[in-house]
């Protein structure tokens, strides 16, 4: 009962003589140009190294004994927990976006025990004069629950960033892949490393800020006094070798693979916005003190008299 009805939907669909041939005839060539174009995109994917390795640099951004320190500590840890976590370092991205190229080259390479797909995989494109650094952290499936996809963006700002900025590039993976041990071996959970990456960036004021405030204090201590001192304490605006001290202080280090300024970037900026914020109030406060300080003056020699 069901035949004719399938005929009928397929000449529906297809339907005259002339469409059949048509769609005989595009279906091979739009199959064959498929195939083709997605040999060309894999191509920019290199090949898995025969024997493959956890740690491959294709972009010669370490020292040999870096990449076998780094190599011999995951596979220990593979060996150890099943897990595999891999770090590839390209000289180019070949066009594709960094999540992307990471998520190809994975699959490409089966990152992870099979069947599992609890691989890791940290995907590092260095800075070029013409082309900023990229880094990505994709996980698998089946690590996900101890590493979560939206971590690994964490890991990179807090771990990674940091150290490529100053150079430091074993450091920074050194440091990466040792919090995603952790939390494989389930250490501490993803929750409690966010909180705790977020209570050790409260604790990183800038320099420059803590100079503004105190010279501040003192500017506003000084004011309040009263007598000939405020003759003496410049209300144009702060010292030149201050302010140059407060722009060196929230400045940004060059980063090898960093897409984001986000650390840094952020704790400048808000820097800045307290030193305006406080630009701007403490005169006026200073001011409205001064102004008291009259009005008490003028009522004491009206009591006096």
């Amino acid at each position: 009962m069901n035949c004719p009805m399938k005929f009928h939907l397929i000449n529906k669909i297809m339907g005259t003589r002339n469409d059949k041939k048509k769609f005989l005839f595009i279906c091979p060539f739009g199959f064959i140009c498929t195939i083709s174009i997605n040999r060309v995109f894999s191509q920019n994917i290199p090949e898995r190294p025969n024997p493959p390795r956890l740690v491959n640099d294709f972009a010669g951004m370490l020292k040999a004994e870096e990449v076998n320190m780094l190599e011999q500590k995951l596979v220990a840890f593979d060996d150890s927990t099943s897990t595999q976590i891999a770090i590839v370092i390209v000289p180019s991205l070949g066009g594709y976006d960094k999540a992307d190229y990471a998520q190809r080259l994975g699959e490409k390479w089966g990152v992870g025990q099979k069947g599992k797909n609890n691989g890791v995989l940290i995907l590092v494109k260095p800075k070029t004069a013409d082309s900023r650094g990229e880094v990505q952290i994709s996980t698998g499936y089946g690590i996900e629950g101890a590493i979560p996809d939206l971590l690994g963006g964490d890991i990179v700002d807090r771990e990674i960033l940091p150290s490529f900025r100053n150079g430091n590039y074993y450091e920074g993976l050194d440091k990466a892949t040792n919090t995603m041990m952790s939390l494989a071996r389930k250490e501490f959970s993803a929750s409690e490393y966010r909180n705790r990456a977020k209570k050790s960036s409260g604790k990183n004021i800038p320099f420059g800020l803590i100079i503004f405030i105190v010279f501040i204090i003192i500017a506003m201590a000084s004011r309040g006094s009263g007598g000939s001192n405020n003759k003496h304490i410049s209300t144009g605006g702060l010292p030149f070798w201050m302010l140059m001290g407060m722009m060196n202080s929230g400045r940004d280090h060059p980063a090898a693979g960093a897409d984001s300024q986000v650390v840094v970037v952020e704790e400048a900026a808000s820097a800045a916005s307290v030193a305006v914020a406080l630009v701007a109030v403490v005169p006026a406060e200073a001011g409205r003190s001064s102004i008291i300080q009259k009005k008490v003056r003028t009522k004491n020699k009206r009591i006096v008299k």
